[in-house]
């Protein structure tokens, strides 16, 4: 089939050249990728791969919660003057537990 179609996309330069980069290790072109993927997607019926939010381990899930609590007030943090006074609080509690 002749390709007599024009398909004009946006995307950051970095991103485009790490997938120029990527697709020529397999000696294709980005053209070619776009056209597989459209292709690969028409045969699925969809995205040809599962979408998905990430998943984090209970650590991380746990630091998230509680950035969003602090944000949100719920729960208290101290601040400080300057560097140099958070410093000293952290010398001073990493010397009492010494």
């Amino acid at each position: 089939m002749t390709k007599t179609a024009n398909l004009n996309i946006r995307i950051d330069p970095q991103t485009k050249q790490g997938a120029e980069q990527l697709f020529s290790t397999f000696g294709i072109t980005l053209s070619d990728a776009v056209s597989i993927f459209l292709h690969q997607s028409l045969l699925e019926g969809g995205l040809p791969f599962v979408m998905k939010q990430p998943r984090y381990n209970v650590e991380t899930e746990d630091a998230m919660k509680e950035a969003r609590d602090i944000l949100k007030g719920k729960i208290k943090t101290r601040s400080y003057t300057s560097a140099k006074a958070l410093a000293d609080e952290l010398k001073a509690e990493v010397k009492s537990k010494c």
